[in-house]
């Protein structure tokens, strides 16, 4: 498989057979339906680098031809679970025996969107979201969208996409995936800002604030209406909520996002270190979040992310 094989519009999911990686499959094929676009399986084996045994043993553990077979047999199935989706579904595969963050990465420079479960079939267990997610957020080339399984408890926005702004070039990235998404589901919109006003010279985490929190939260405000000014204006159609909530960033989006549809968030906010290729908001969002996350990052290429917008809802 080459990457020129997928198209500039498509979204592309990660396909290892795992129960959440169908739960991707059904989710990025929900998307594609949605925003007309196409949808590609991509399966990841890795044959080179678990084809042959230990030294000592005769035979090969998994031959060249049975590990083919078997990713054939995972496709097949990733597109029985699309098509149960529903739509008018044009669906791609594709095979490679590169390993999956790399093969992922390399579709990403094509694709409009990047799909995955939070846990696959390798790792470790007790990690809250696999290093693929991880790895993706970090450093595709497209949003990427990490879909959490088990319980989605209930919260205020129920039914709503959430999205994290901070008025960061990112925080734009991540309002224009989110407004697209709001107006493709029908769905309103929740734009959150967490609040932490200044304090001087910290010491022992005790010290007086330099202002009160009253003018922080205003002032939050005030920024957090400016930057969904445009946005709401391309899209009239969206409901939108302004929040602004005292607290570090991560846990505010967190609860937030109980009983969202969907949360999103720039890969790298206004704070931090600029060296990390994904933010402390970000990494908190992709663990800790109670829906899917979708993390805004810039595509290489031009892609068409907000194309459609009068379709928006009519699917």
């Amino acid at each position: 498989m080459t990457t020129s094989s997928i198209a500039t519009t498509a979204v592309v999911v990660g396909v290892d057979g795992s129960a959440d990686s169908l739960r991707a499959v059904r989710w990025a094929a929900a998307d594609a339906a949605r925003r007309h676009r196409p949808l590609h399986l991509l399966h990841a084996h890795g044959w080179p680098e678990f084809a042959y045994p230990p030294v000592g043993l005769a035979l090969p553990v998994v031959t060249e031809t049975d590990t083919p077979q078997t990713a054939a047999q995972i496709l097949a199935d990733a597109v029985a679970h699309a098509r149960d989706v529903g739509g008018d579904l044009q669906i791609s595969t594709g095979s490679t025996n590169r390993l999956c963050v790399p093969a992922l990465l390399a579709a990403s420079r094509q694709a409009s969107l990047v799909v995955v479960g939070s846990r696959g079939l390798g790792g470790f267990a007790a990690l809250l979201v696999g290093s693929t997610g991880v790895e993706l957020a970090a450093h595709a080339s497209c949003p990427v969208v990490i879909v959490r399984g088990g319980e989605r408890p209930d919260g205020p926005n129920a039914g709503r996409v959430v999205v994290g702004v901070d008025g960061s070039h990112d925080a734009d990235l991540a309002l224009a995936v989110a407004f697209e998404q709001a107006a493709f589901r029908s769905a309103g919109l929740t734009a959150v800002n967490a609040c932490q006003w200044q304090v001087a010279g910290q010491r022992d985490g005790v010290a007086a604030p330099i202002y009160g929190e009253q003018d922080a939260v205003a002032g939050a405000h005030r920024a957090l209406a400016e930057s969904v000014a445009g946005w709401r204006e391309k899209y009239p159609q969206v409901d939108v909520r302004l929040d602004v909530v005292v607290g570090r960033a991560g846990g505010v989006l967190a609860e937030a996002s109980k009983g969202a549809e969907l949360l999103v968030v720039g890969a790298r906010g206004g704070g931090g270190f600029t060296g990390l290729l994904l933010g402390s908001v970000s990494q908190a969002a992709v663990h800790h979040a109670n829906c899917p996350v979708v993390v805004a990052r810039p595509a290489a290429r031009v892609h068409p992310y907000t194309t459609h917008p009068e379709k928006a809802g009519s699917s």
